[in-house]
C-alpha cells in the first residue's frame, strides 16, 4: 500500500511540474510566413552605412507577448542589426533581418538561416548562426569559428535558473530565491546575465556581431528594478558588428 501511494506521489508531482511548464514556458514556434511580393520600402542601411567596429546600443525593443495567454505562441519580431530597425514578418524569407526573438514570451533569440528547417528564415537567402559563449561581453574579443556556431539553435533560459534549456542569456527565477529574496514581487522575474554570458551571431550575410543582452524589461536595465510586475518584454541590448572576414571583434 505504501508502494502504491508513493507511486502516486510521485506521478502526482510529475503531473503539476508538467501543468506549470506548459503553462509558463511553451517552446519556440515558427511563425506561417509569406513570401514577400514586391519590394516596400524598408530601409537597407542605416545612415551613414552599417555600424562596423562601434559600440550600438538599442533600448527598450517591444516585442508582443500576452501575459494573459502565456501558452499562445506570440508573434516572433525580426531585426536587422545593420538597420538597427524591426523587419516586418513579410521579409522572413530574405536576408534583410539577422536576429529572430520568438518562443516564450519572445525571449528565444535564433539567426536567419534558410538552410535551416528550424529557423524563422527557413527558405531564405540568410547565411545566419548563433552561438553563446560562457565570458562577459568585455572579454570576447576573437570572432569564433564557423564551426561553433549553429544555424538552427535557439538561445534563451539558462539552466542556472528554473526550466532552464542550456547555456541561455538569463535566468528565470520562478519562486523568487534563487536571485530574488523570496518576495511575491521579485518572483517570476527573467535576470539576463551580461557579466557572464555573450550572444555571437553571424547574420544573415556573413556578417559577426557579438551581443550583450542587458534587460527586457521597459526602462529598468538593472536587477534591482526587476520585479514581477515591471512592463516586459522589452529589450535592451548592445552589440559590435564587424565585416564578413573578420577575426576580431573591434571597436574604432
Amino acid at each position: 500500500m505504501s508502494t502504491a501511494i508513493n507511486i502516486n506521489k510521485n506521478c502526482l508531482k510529475w503531473a503539476s511540474a508538467c501543468l506549470i511548464w506548459g503553462l509558463l514556458f511553451t517552446g519556440c514556434k515558427k511563425e506561417a510566413i509569406v513570401s514577400p511580393g514586391p519590394e516596400k520600402e524598408l530601409p537597407t542601411h542605416t545612415e551613414g552605412g552599417t555600424p562596423y567596429y562601434k559600440l550600438q546600443r538599442i533600448e527598450n525593443l517591444a516585442v508582443e507577448t500576452d501575459d494573459a495567454n502565456p501558452t499562445v505562441a506570440p508573434t516572433a519580431v525580426l531585426f536587422s542589426l545593420e538597420t538597427r530597425a524591426v523587419v516586418p514578418l513579410l521579409y522572413a524569407k530574405t536576408n534583410r533581418w539577422d536576429i529572430g526573438f520568438s518562443g516564450l514570451y519572445n525571449s528565444f533569440l535564433s539567426s536567419n538561416n534558410g538552410q535551416s528547417s528550424n529557423s524563422l528564415g527557413a527558405g531564405s537567402t540568410g547565411t545566419g548562426a548563433i552561438a553563446i559563449l560562457q565570458k562577459p561581453f568585455e572579454e570576447v574579443t576573437d570572432v569564433p569559428a564557423d564551426a561553433t556556431l549553429s544555424i538552427s539553435k535557439s538561445i534563451g533560459t539558462d539552466d542556472e535558473g528554473d526550466f532552464g534549456e542550456g547555456m541561455g542569456w538569463y535566468l528565470y527565477d520562478f519562486g523568487g530565491t534563487r536571485r530574488g529574496d523570496g518576495s511575491y514581487n521579485k518572483q517570476h522575474v527573467a535576470y539576463a546575465m551580461p557579466e557572464k554570458r555573450t550572444i555571437v551571431v553571424r547574420t544573415a550575410k556573413g556578417d559577426y556581431a557579438k551581443i550583450k543582452m542587458i534587460s527586457c524589461y521597459k526602462d529598468a536595465f538593472t536587477a534591482d528594478k526587476w520585479f514581477r510586475n515591471t512592463p516586459h518584454m522589452y529589450f535592451t541590448f548592445e552589440f559590435v558588428m564587424v565585416p564578413k572576414g573578420s577575426t576580431k571583434f573591434e571597436i574604432k
